[in-house]
């Protein structure tokens, strides 16, 4: 996840988005989700901003092309913050495809659901 500077034009943040994936196939890992998520207010200023581009940048490799992403992203004036994390299991939903409602499920799924949700409440009690 980075955070680039908001007032910087739409162009020149596509600019970043490929540049920063390109940096990291060039490096040996795969890109698997590159996610603009929008301009959003920070919890406190940085540099005199008050918003920032949030960018989501999800990749599968060994480790060495954190370094290598980390130091171009210092080095830029564009980029205000950044945070890499190291995460298991399954991506975060795009958010352009969370349904606004959730999804109705047959009730034979809802009761198995139900029935694994109580049984996981009471496993965690006796612990």
């Amino acid at each position: 996840m980075y955070i680039l500077r908001p007032d910087i034009p739409e162009e020149e943040v596509e600019s970043h988005l490929t540049k920063y994936s390109e940096m990291l196939v060039e490096a040996g890992a795969v890109v698997l989700d590159n996610q603009m998520r929008g301009k959003r207010r920070l919890a406190y200023p940085i540099s005199k901003h008050k918003e920032g581009i949030y960018v989501q940048l999800s990749h599968n490799g060994d480790g060495q092309q954190v370094e290598t992403l980390e130091r171009a992203m210092r080095l830029s004036e564009d980029v205000i913050r950044y945070l890499t994390v190291k995460q298991d299991g399954p991506l975060p939903t795009p958010r352009a495809a969370q349904p606004s409602e959730p999804v109705p499920q047959p009730e034979e799924t809802q009761t198995e659901q139900q029935t694994t949700d109580a049984e996981n409440e009471k496993s965690e009690s006796s612990n």
